[in-house]
């Protein structure tokens, strides 16, 4: 299902969107759906990796990785310019 939802951005961003959609051959909608669901991801996993360390379970050094991984997308994505966090 797909909703239609109105949104505004700065005219930075959406010329950077365009820009990065193009680049992947995609519709702009499509790589903000993209996007989004990266982000939301990323999101979950850094979340998980706090309760892991908060907790001090011996998964701590995974939830770590995941966190590098997290940091490697977001490098990836958008430079690392800290845009995604």
């Amino acid at each position: 299902m797909t909703a239609k939802v109105t949104l505004s951005f700065s005219d930075e961003t959406i010329e950077e969107a365009r820009r990065f959609a193009k680049r992947e051959g995609m519709s702009l909608s499509a790589w903000m759906d993209q996007a989004a669901r990266e982000k939301a991801v990323r999101e979950l996993f850094t979340a998980h990796a706090a309760v892991v360390g908060r907790a001090g379970a011996e998964l701590e050094a995974a939830a770590l990785a995941d966190e590098r991984e997290a940091a490697m997308v977001d490098e990836a994505l958008f430079g690392g310019d800290g845009r995604a966090a």
